[in-house]
């Protein structure tokens, strides 16, 4: 069984010059950092189960990009949040962390 988390973060200073497929690989690397017990995709090449809702332009800063992280274990939202942030560089920071109760498995 899987959980599924819908996250808001902001993006700003620096890390406005960040594309969106860094962005995915540097939330996996503090995921994995945080401990975080993130799902793989099934399939030769195992990917985490991290996705932002839209690609954002290279330079432009946001308040509440939309993500969405998928969990082995069920984690406090609160916990999820301090353990990312840890991990982050300044620039980037994590809003809201919200349980997706939409589907149960994945």
């Amino acid at each position: 069984m899987f959980y599924k988390y819908l996250f808001k973060l902001a993006k700003s200073g620096d890390m406005i010059y960040i594309s969106h497929l860094d962005l995915l690989r540097l939330l996996g690397r503090a995921g994995r950092r945080a401990d975080l017990p993130i799902a793989l995709t099934e399939g030769f090449n195992p990917r985490l189960k991290i996705r932002l809702k839209k690609a954002l332009k290279l330079g432009v800063a946001s308040d509440s990009e939309e993500g969405e992280l998928v969990l082995k274990n069920m984690v406090d939202t609160a916990d999820i949040i301090n353990r990312l942030q840890g991990e982050l560089p300044a620039g980037i920071e994590v809003k809201d962390v919200v349980p997706s109760f939409k589907g149960d498995r994945e």
